[in-house]
């Protein structure tokens, strides 16, 4: 099915954010709409928004955005990764959906990669706007960042912003290594790592909107977030989870299982990939196949 696809933007607490949206040429005013969250560190023009274009081919309308604070949205301080924030912008895309007149408000679902799995699922426990939860990849970034000496990290970033109140340059510091030899130099062998750098630093996935920046002292905040925190009690929504097999530093494998054994959902499954990276999911035809088949049914199911 064609579709169209135009740059728009929508207000999430103050700030402008920047996204596209993609309506199928046969919308009434009974199509069914999804939201679909990119990972921490990417943006619309990445692996949510090759989703986003599918569930379009296939009659939803979808919509997906650069996080407040990064790409082309609005906000400052730059490159921060707001976890409340993020969170908001969920909820602000489904503001500016039930405004289309072609969205049934009542079939709205959400779509997230890696983080924005996490944040899909933590947005939806208490948006029940939302109907249907999917999360590919699915981590969760705080889990993530509590395995890196949060204490001294945290000591790290009190240094900082106080160095920053006195007067110095904001600290931008980098999601990944910004190639496979910077990785080799800091001794990091680790799978998921490595195609980090192959996806975001290669014309794999590159993007000007994607410039793998992160304001330091906003780690913090990811720190103190924990995605699947009161899951058991209130994500209620019908949840279809999708991860590969292959195990990474990213966790997305045991955050996926944690979240489908978690989770309060009456309907819930996971789907594990046999022989799939975390980054297979985000582009590479046949996995990515297998995850869209299995959400595709999930969604005309619920929505």
């Amino acid at each position: 099915m064609c579709f169209s696809k135009k740059s728009i933007t929508f207000p999430s607490n103050g700030v402008q954010v920047a996204g596209f949206l993609n309506t199928p040429e046969n919308a009434s005013k009974a199509t069914p709409a999804l939201v679909c969250v990119h990972p921490g560190s990417s943006c619309k023009d990445q692996t949510a928004g090759i989703y986003a274009e599918k569930f379009a081919e296939f009659g939803y309308v979808t919509i997906v955005f650069d996080a407040s604070y990064q790409g082309e949205s609005g906000g400052e301080p730059r490159y921060t990764e707001d976890p409340s924030a993020r969170v908001e912008d969920i909820r602000s895309a489904v503001d500016y959906l039930t405004t289309l007149d072609i969205v049934d408000n009542d079939r709205i679902g959400v779509l997230g990669v890696c983080a924005g799995g996490g944040y899909a699922a933590n947005a939806a426990m208490t948006e029940k706007r939302i109907k249907a939860v999917g999360a590919v990849a699915c981590a969760n970034i705080g889990r993530l960042y509590r395995e890196q000496n949060p204490i001294q990290t945290l000591e790290q970033i009190g240094k900082q912003r106080t160095a920053e109140a006195n007067g110095a340059e904001p600290m931008i510091t980098q999601w990944i290594p910004n190639s496979q030899e910077e990785r080799e130099e800091a001794g990091i062998d680790d799978i998921d790592i490595k195609e980090a750098i192959d996806y975001y630093k290669t014309p794999r996935g590159q993007s000007p909107n994607s410039p793998n920046k992160l304001k330091f002292t906003s780690i913090e905040k990811v720190i103190a977030f924990d995605a699947f925190h009161l899951a058991d009690q209130l994500l209620t929504q019908p949840l279809q989870i999708v991860v590969g097999d292959v195990k990474g530093s990213f966790g997305s494998y045991y955050d996926g299982h944690e979240l489908y054994e978690k989770a309060a959902s009456q309907d819930k499954d996971i789907l594990v990939l046999e022989g799939v990276t975390h980054y297979d999911l985000y582009d590479q035809p046949e996995p990515v196949a297998k995850a869209v088949d299995k959400l595709k049914d999930f969604y005309k199911k619920y929505l």
